[in-house]
């Protein structure tokens, strides 16, 4: 790779980076993240809401989840990198480490139901993906 296209791509990741992670305000305590285009269907963002490192997914059928951003078995903030889809309707994410099955509804990992990630109510307003406080 050249020294041109590893910085474009710097530069446009970092562009990226800006682009999610500002804070606005959005309803009454609740945090504007993102445009929805922003987050991939079937994929996430890394976001901060409230200080809290969060995940933002994307459904293939456009409905957005919020959960906990650190893997609870690697505490590495790496949720957002996980593989999407659905488990018998159950819409869900398997952590990239330890592809433990987590779901977007709930937080509760689906072969232990015992252990959870924290979870934020969510809404699209405009286009935009607005955060709520932790459920």
């Amino acid at each position: 790779m050249n020294t041109t296209t590893s910085q474009t791509r710097s530069t446009t990741t970092a562009r990226a980076h800006r682009e999610l992670r500002p804070p606005s305000a959005g309803p009454a305590g609740w945090t504007t993240v993102c445009d929805l285009a922003r987050v991939p269907r079937e994929g996430g963002v890394a976001a901060v809401v409230a200080g809290h490192a969060v995940a933002v997914f994307r459904t293939h059928d456009d409905r957005v989840f919020v959960i906990g951003n650190i893997d609870p078995a690697s505490k590495a903030s790496v949720m957002s990198r996980g593989i999407v889809g659905s488990k018998g309707g159950v819409p869900f994410v398997a952590s990239p480490l330890y592809k433990h099955p987590w779901d977007l509804q709930t937080g509760r990992r689906l072969d232990d139901p015992e252990q959870r990630v924290p979870t934020h109510p969510a809404r699209v307003i405009d286009g935009l993906v607005v955060v709520g406080p932790r459920a």
